[in-house]
């Protein structure tokens, strides 16, 4: 028996505004499968939850910014500018619809992907991948391609990009991952395809449509089934309007 603690990584609770009061919120939880949540050699094990409990905070507003809020909602919705995350299904890179401004590309195994007792679904590996390169219409990204060779231990341009595509890039900060861990285990590609690098940053840019693409190479033949998933984050916009009604617009 163990317990844990964490905060839900949902789009609308990684934004810093308030939510309005009165509007209606309601949140599912779905359980993944044992083989999937679990590791085993056993292979028979079961996560069963005992209890659950959802900490809320609320913040306790004074009449007069109520009165405000509600005479403003008169005129206008309440907007709630949000990075919406989206994971594509394998390979599912190529599209034709609205930019991205930040991708994140790693590669596990099938069995991993699909759930199985004695796989780690997280468990990035490089798979001696020796070429990567992304197209944003006709822009290749980065400039040169990544070129890394992982069984002479040389990676540093691939490694870097946990940095330079994550808002960390020279930065006073890190992400725990060390260039000895990084192709045992958090092998992830990050790229930044914003108009001015700003995928971290709280502004917005023009949103542009075309085409993304990736092209990706293997030193030496896969002996397994390998899955490609890729993480693609948005600009979205939430408005809530004098009504509480809730408009999500895709399209912004």
């Amino acid at each position: 028996m163990f317990e844990v603690m964490g905060p839900i990584h949902s789009d609308f609770f990684n934004q810093d505004r308030f939510l309005l009061n009165n509007v209606e919120l309601r949140i599912k939880l779905t359980q993944q499968r044992d083989p999937f949540v679990l590791m085993s050699t056993f292979q028979n094990e079961k996560l069963l939850i005992l209890d659950a409990t959802l900490l809320v905070r609320k913040v306790r507003i004074s009449a007069t910014v109520l009165l405000g809020h509600a005479a403003a909602l008169q005129k206008a919705p309440a907007k709630y500018p949000l990075t919406r995350d989206f994971k594509t299904k394998p390979f599912q890179i190529c599209t034709s619809d609205k930019f991205q401004k930040r991708i994140i590309i790693g590669f596990v195994t099938n069995q991993g992907f699909n759930g199985h007792y004695q796989s780690n679904p997280y468990n990035f590996q490089h798979f001696n991948l020796n070429y990567l390169s992304l197209f944003v219409d006709t822009q290749q990204i980065p400039a040169q391609p990544l070129t890394p060779d992982f069984e002479r231990n040389l990676h540093i341009d691939a490694y870097n990009t946990l940095f330079s595509g994550t808002g960390i890039h020279w930065k006073d900060e890190g992400n725990d991952i060390t260039y000895a861990e990084y192709p045992r285990g958090y092998t992830l590609y990050a790229f930044d395809i914003s108009q001015d690098l700003s995928a971290n940053e709280s502004h917005w840019n023009l949103q542009r449509q075309g085409i993304v693409r990736m092209v990706v190479k293997f030193s030496k033949p896969l002996t397994t089934a390998v899955n490609c998933i890729v993480f693609s984050e948005f600009n979205n916009l939430i408005e809530i309007d004098k009504n509480r009604n809730v408009v999500v617009d895709y399209g912004v």
